[in-house]
């Protein structure tokens, strides 16, 4: 039902209704699904697979693939990160307002193309996968 209200929309109509904390709301759950992907082919261990997940799924993580990703977006792509770390921050974060700002704005990022440009998104998975992380 929640899906069928979403198809409504054109991508246009999608881009003006969706604020940028909706984005990095989205983009989490996203970014963490990837990971749990991931983890999930490398142990059975639940331990592990927790200490796995949890050491890619938090802000000085995503602040680093950010960085790494920085001279691939495009122009559009750097603004809109620009404003996802401008974001406010909630005040238990801001003893780590560097990572949290880019943390959020790496959010933002994976939450719109996850929306808009699913090319896109697999384009970066795939230069995640590549990484000495996700080896």
């Amino acid at each position: 039902m929640i899906l069928s209200a979403l198809y409504c929309y054109t991508d246009s109509m999608l881009k003006e209704k969706i604020v940028l904390r909706n984005y990095a709301h989205l983009g989490d759950c996203v970014w963490e699904l990837f990971v749990r992907n991931y983890t999930i082919f490398k142990t059975s261990n639940s331990k592990l697979l927790h200490k796995m997940t949890t050491d890619r799924v938090n802000a000085p993580f995503q602040h680093q693939m950010l960085e790494m990703i920085m001279p691939e977006l495009t122009e559009e792509e750097t603004e809109l990160a620009k404003r996802g770390r401008n974001l406010p921050i909630p005040v238990g974060r801001r003893n780590i307002q560097t990572d949290y700002r880019s943390a959020t704005a790496f959010e933002v990022l994976i939450g719109y193309w996850y929306l808009h440009d699913k090319t896109r998104l697999e384009y970066f998975y795939n230069l995640f996968r590549q990484t000495e992380f996700f080896n």
